[in-house]
């Protein structure tokens, strides 16, 4: 009924199904090619991969400098090759020397302060070097939308770029001082919120317009109904934590009943997380194990221990499956073939949500409505209906309590054990696996290996 309420999602784009890599970040084109080669030479798995911030010339110019990135259309060809897509990262931010400032000033394509100069942010820039002064464009005006898509258009797409990463889009304000801010649709304190809806419907009705039967755009965050524009919702720049996992396995439900079913997670957390660590490996492993059940599966990081505005202008530690040493490779390799078993149940589950709304990962009672047991289950959710997931959330931690529903039998995917429901058991869980079960026998072929 809330589907119903605030919109379906689309249909899910087949290539989002597979493994996605990022990491902040891939400074210049030859870099993010070379680990595109790594994953085909090394023949691994690998659906997207990412050019994050920063790979513009200035903010507000929605292009790629031309120093580091001197043939993205020779990029995204010999990326298609490979059979992976090119996801690119779109801020909303307008720096005041953007080529295309003065003209989205003057045409009131910009949010505007009730008092004040307009400026809503600082950070940093490519250049000059130092803090840079941002404005935002307004994503509430119809015409701003149109503006920004027409650059996404001529700069990306025009080269093969279909996938858009519209991070920042709260907008990302400080001080978030939204009663002084002006929208195209009303006050801050009325319509902030629903800015990220509105930019999600810009990139979302552009690609449409353009011709694709599919458009999907990762955001930082999103509003009621941003699920209808193809939004895909990631929890933020989370610490690498286990105390981080714990909330995100709690953060995924409820975005499912929140009418968005498209979501993930930084896979090993965003800020922090040395690949040299022995505590960070375990804690990725464990990640890795729960992002292979999440909607969408992506590795991201900073992997830098110095966290400050300078140290992101740079590529920041390295984050590819290969980088945590031999061990925890020998585990997270499995799970991007498991992943790739596990894309024709998912993109069954997409479907699901796409005609009724039910979200792919959801909490025990969402099934299980008349068991009891299932309503005080918060660290475990099914992923679809056919597969039970218990990760392990916890450093150390080798075995776990779980819960199995009444009214099924559950098969335990790794020993082909079949157990009968309504009760706790304790699951082994050795690093290299997590407890996941099976409804009544289903999908045991996807485990087979």
């Amino acid at each position: 009924h809330y589907a119903e309420a605030t919109g379906h999602a689309p249909e899910f784009p087949e290539w989002a199904a597979g493994f996605w890599q990022c990491k902040l970040r891939y400074r210049t084109q030859e870099e993010l090619l070379s680990v595109a080669r790594e994953h085909t030479r090394r023949g691994l798995p690998l659906s997207v991969i990412v050019s994050d911030f920063f790979h513009w010339t200035l903010q507000g110019d929605w292009k790629f400098d031309p120093e580091l990135w001197p043939d993205p259309a020779a990029m995204v060809r010999e990326l298609d090759d490979m059979g992976v897509k090119l996801m690119v990262s779109i801020w909303p931010s307008v720096n005041a020397l953007s080529e295309n400032f003065e003209a989205m000033q003057t045409r009131g394509l910009l949010l505007r302060t009730e008092r004040g100069i307009p400026v809503l942010h600082m950070f940093r820039d490519n250049r000059p070097e130092g803090p840079a002064y941002t404005y935002y464009y307004d994503a509430t005006n119809p015409e701003a939308r149109e503006f920004l898509w027409q650059q996404i258009r001529e700069h990306y797409y025009a080269i093969g770029i279909k996938v858009f990463w519209l991070d920042a889009c709260e907008p990302e304000m400080h001080p978030m001082d939204v009663d002084n801010v002006r929208f195209h649709a009303g006050s801050g304190l009325a319509v902030a919120n629903v800015y990220p809806r509105s930019h999600e419907q810009g990139v979302f009705e552009g690609l449409l317009g353009a011709g694709e039967k599919t458009a999907l755009t990762l955001c930082r965050s999103a509003w009621a109904g941003s699920q209808r524009f193809g939004a895909a919702l990631w929890s933020g720049d989370i610490s690498s934590t286990f105390e981080a996992l714990q909330v995100q396995v709690r953060a995924g439900m409820n975005v499912g009943l929140s009418g968005i079913p498209w979501w993930t997670t930084d896979i090993g957390g965003f800020y922090g997380g040395d690949p040299g660590s022995p505590a960070f490996r375990e804690l990725l492993v464990r990640w890795f194990q729960y992002g292979v059940f999440c909607p969408l599966f992506r590795l991201h990081g900073y992997r830098s221990l110095e966290i400050d505005a300078d140290t992101m202008l740079f590529s920041g530690g390295a984050n590819e499956v290969w980088s945590f040493g031999d061990e925890a490779y020998a585990i997270i390799k499995p799970l991007l073939f498991l992943r790739e078993r596990l894309r024709p149940y998912v993109m069954q589950q997409m479907k699901r949500a796409e005609e009724s709304g039910i979200p792919p990962m959801r909490p025990l009672f969402f099934d299980f409505p008349d068991d009891e047991g299932c309503v005080q289950i918060d660290d475990q959710f099914l992923f679809g209906s056919d597969i039970l997931v218990a990760p392990i959330l916890h450093a150390g931690e080798r075995r776990r309590n779980v819960y199995l529903p009444s009214g099924a039998t559950w098969t335990d995917a790794w020993s082909g054990e079949t157990l009968t429901g309504g009760r706790y058991i304790t699951a082994e869980a050795p690093l290299e696996r997590i407890p996941v079960y099976l409804r009544d026998g289903a999908q045991k072929s996807i485990f087979q290996t």
